[in-house]
């Protein structure tokens, strides 16, 4: 199996760059011990308490562009301290990866209260998807009650129904604000419909609509 060797020490001092060496040739013998292929290997000098690490985030991009399922790290607290651990091991569950440390020679071994953390996290995850689906279904529910009609109203449904559509017609926007529905509801309406549009989208499209319909007033006053 492929996989990707992550080094990590939080300070830049010149003392600190014979451990992020000795990470790396320990990391090595560790992949050449369970037969992984090391592709790529990234050291960085960063606070185990911030999640936007430029190195990590190279990692987590990585793995999942070249679908690497392996992450070789000394121990756990190398791959984050507090929360930010807790955020880093779930965004490495959600892609599969298998994580091996020094610590456990061998596949990481997470601890009863970390896995019930976990569990906890893919649970309100899960319960957010249906929520967010639920709400999408609404809008669409009260937009068909109010009169709405897209197999009228948005053009080319098939065409191209493979990639995200970015845009969201305005005239569709003004019924339905005009149907009583709430910029919110437009939002997760348009996009059960497959527009990729959020409420602060909507809402500037429309506030863009009014503007411009009350410049038109005053020209044709003029």
């Amino acid at each position: 199996m492929d996989a990707i060797i992550y080094c990590r020490v939080s300070t830049d001092k010149k003392t600190q760059e014979t451990s992020l060496q000795r990470q790396q040739e320990e990391l090595k013998k560790l992949a050449d011990l369970h037969h992984l292929k090391v592709k790529k290997v990234v050291m960085e000098k960063a606070s185990g308490y911030d999640v936007d690490r430029e190195g990590i985030l190279d990692v987590l991009h990585t793995m999942k562009e070249e679908k690497i399922s392996v992450l070789l790290i000394q121990d756990e607290t190398r791959l984050g301290r507090g929360n930010a651990r807790i955020a880093l091991l779930h965004a490495f569950h959600k892609e599969n990866a298998t994580i091996y440390t020094i610590s456990h020679q061998g596949q990481l071994q997470l601890s009863e209260s970390d896995s019930m953390v976990l569990d906890i996290i893919s649970l309100v995850e899960e319960h957010q998807r249906k929520l967010h689906n639920a709400k999408i279904k609404r809008g669409m529910k009260r937009a068909v009650e109010n009169g709405y009609r897209p197999q009228q109203n948005l053009k080319n449904q098939g065409v191209n129904s493979g990639r995200e559509k970015k845009e969201a017609p305005i005239e569709e926007i003004v019924r339905l604000r005009h149907n009583g529905l709430t910029f919110a509801e437009i939002s997760v309406t348009l996009k059960g419909f497959g527009y990729n549009i959020s409420k602060a989208t909507v809402h500037r499209r429309y506030q863009e609509y009014q503007d411009s319909a009350q410049s038109l007033d005053k020209t044709k006053e003029i």
